[in-house]
């Protein structure tokens, strides 16, 4: 009988022993579990260094952007009015020649000895005309005679004046002044009437061709600025005014065509030319604006990112307790605290029965209570500088940490690398303007403003 007691003791502490061990190893893994997941839950990503500028108000010249084709105010492809071969060719590309010079000479052999012979004949008739005004005043001549040699002198000198005209078109001249380009033909080749020789253009006064929409129109008159600039720059460093502005707008594209004059005297603009066009509008102030790089477009919208310091995680404030209820720190007794009523012999006995029975599973639970320590000791560091005292002096000189905001904004007009907020946007806010590639809301932040990405890398290394 003692020996089946015996056994089934045995059983029962082998069992208990299993138990205990096999929920030491579960609660083991599980409180390793949780603090890993603490640990990589309260462990945030290293501080993203960008550029930032401070949002104020400054003044905004609004204006008409458009795309325009340079041309010069005079210019021309020259060409022959008659047949002939190229006996001269008295110029050469890009040369600056003055009005009424000759570019191209004919042969013109023929037209000559054809005048000088016309030239004899207008001169014998001049002499007949003056003998018979000489024979008629005398009363020996007729009348007749008079009319016939007056009609031969006037014929001659006709005929010698269109033989002149046809040797001159022999020449071909400059109708004003201003650079030639490329000669098109060679010498001794023939040419026909229409061939086109040369192109003259005047250089000095280029004028500008542009459209705009018809909503635009009431914004521009005659005398107003304009600046051009030439394609994939910013700069609009050409300024002229407004010409001329068509009275009819296009029906099939509802545009209307605006020409400007623009002052070329050091020959950057070219006629034919692709130039971007901004007519300026009347200086407005108060207008908030940021350069373009700070405004990132997405599928929600266009927004910025804000710096803010980052907000104290200070505890929740302790709720007042009720008066019906006790304080918490009066249920939560110590462990060597006793009892104000002493208890009997045969209660002190069992209960330190019940302490020995305990002190297996105690001991069982001390890996799992040590393998937690690590990962309550990382959640307890992450913790500290939030828990930190609010009310410690800043002579420590520790800068408090900055954090993103992301804000949905109204774009507007957009004028030199900048681009105006119309809502989402407060004076004073630091907005991020380079290294937005990684961000994200509520990420911490370091603040480097040492290189401007609104300028370019040349002018800042000559300011340095």
């Amino acid at each position: 009988m003692f020996k089946r007691i015996l056994r089934v003791f045995i059983v029962i502490v082998v069992l208990a022993v299993l138990v205990i061990v096999v929920g030491g190893i579960v609660g083991f893994n599980f409180l390793r579990d949780n603090g890993i997941k603490q640990y990589f839950a309260t462990m945030k990503p290293p501080a993203a260094t960008v550029s930032t500028t401070i949002a104020k108000p400054s003044n905004w010249t609004p204006g008409v952007e458009a795309i325009g084709t340079v041309r010069a105010v005079r210019g021309v492809d020259l060409t022959v009015e008659t047949a002939g071969m190229v006996k001269e060719i008295p110029f050469h590309a890009n040369q600056k020649v003055a009005a009424n010079a000759v570019l191209l000479q004919l042969d013109d052999a023929v037209e000559r000895a054809d005048l000088d012979a016309q030239k004899a004949q207008a001169a014998l008739d001049q002499t007949t005309l003056t003998r018979a005004v000489e024979l008629t005043r005398r009363g020996v001549g007729s009348d007749s005679t008079l009319d016939t040699a007056r009609a031969a002198a006037s014929a001659s000198a006709s005929q010698v004046t269109r033989l002149q005209a046809v040797l001159d078109q022999k020449q071909l001249t400059a109708p004003f002044a201003g650079t030639v380009g490329i000669p098109r033909i060679d010498l001794g080749q023939y040419l026909a009437p229409g061939t086109a020789v040369v192109t003259l253009q005047d250089l000095d006064t280029m004028r500008v061709d542009f459209s705009v929409p018809e909503q635009q129109l009431p914004l521009l008159k005659i005398g107003q600025t304009v600046r051009l600039g030439l394609g994939g720059s910013d700069d609009m460093p050409f300024a002229g005014a407004i010409r001329g502005i068509d009275p009819k707008i296009d029906p099939s594209s509802r545009l209307v065509n605006i020409r400007a004059e623009v002052a070329n005297p050091e020959g950057k603009l070219t006629p034919g030319q692709f130039v971007q066009v901004r007519v300026e509008l009347p200086e407005e102030q108060n207008v908030l604006s940021l350069p373009q790089t700070a405004l990132t477009t997405s599928l929600y919208g266009d927004y910025i990112f804000v710096v803010q310091p980052a907000k104290p995680a200070g505890a929740a404030p302790a709720q007042p307790a009720k008066p019906d209820e006790k304080p918490a720190a009066a249920t939560d007794k110590p462990a060597d605290a006793k009892p104000a009523d002493a208890k009997p012999a045969d209660a002190k006995a069992a209960d330190a029965k019940q302490a020995d029975a305990m002190k297996p599973a105690a001991d069982a639970m001390k890996p799992a209570a040590d393998a937690a320590k690590p990962a309550d000791k990382a959640a307890a560091d992450a913790a500290k500088p939030a828990a930190a005292d609010p009310a410690k002096p800043a002579a420590e000189g520790d800068k408090p940490a900055l954090v993103l905001s992301q804000v949905f904004v109204k774009p507007g007009r957009r004028n030199q690398g900048m681009v105006e907020i119309v809502e989402g946007l407060k004076a004073g806010d630091e907005v991020v303007t380079a290294g937005q590639n990684r961000l994200f809301n509520g990420m911490t932040v370091n603040v480097d403003n040492t290189i401007d990405p609104t300028k370019s890398a040349n002018k800042q290394a000559d300011q340095q």
